[in-house]
């Protein structure tokens, strides 16, 4: 059960990673990179991703948004590098689930500060801008492994 201390901390998280986003910018010698927009509530991004033998040696976004989708893809950025393709995807499954009720995967201890936006979950309208970054991200993955099977 979340205590009120511990909702302020998310919050206080959520805000950070909003205010000061980590990965924010081009990617140069991207690899694969996926653009994703939410027309109803505006969230749009743009993810990129540098992969080098089945590792992603870095991800970037560009994009705007509510703080919930811009916190997110921030947040989950931060989570890929150096994370094999393998990881990446059981990532973003993981908080997948966790955003459409499954507390098994909100104790998953992979998704380390995006456990933050578990209470996302309680309100339908939000939860597709908590997955706008984690819907590119398996669409890059898709894309990239068919690029690579060319």
């Amino acid at each position: 059960m979340e205590t009120p201390q511990l909702s302020s901390l998310y919050q206080q998280l959520i805000l950070e990673h909003y205010r000061n986003p980590r990965n924010k910018g081009e990617l140069e010698g991207t690899s694969v990179e996926i653009h994703m927009a939410n027309p109803i509530c505006g969230d749009e991004v743009r993810l990129q991703l540098r992969i080098q033998a089945g590792q992603i040696e870095e991800a970037k976004f560009v994009g705007q948004g509510c703080s919930i989708s811009q916190a997110a893809i921030s947040m989950m950025t931060t989570l890929l590098h150096g994370c094999s393709l393998a990881d990446a995807k059981i990532l973003a499954e993981c908080f997948t689930r966790m955003m459409h009720g499954d507390p098994d995967a909100a104790e998953d201890k992979r998704l380390k500060n995006l456990r933050a936006l578990q209470g996302v979950s309680k309100f339908p309208v939000r939860i597709k801008c908590a997955l706008i970054g984690f819907d590119a991200l398996q669409e890059a993955l898709k894309t990239h492994a068919k690029e690579d099977e060319s």
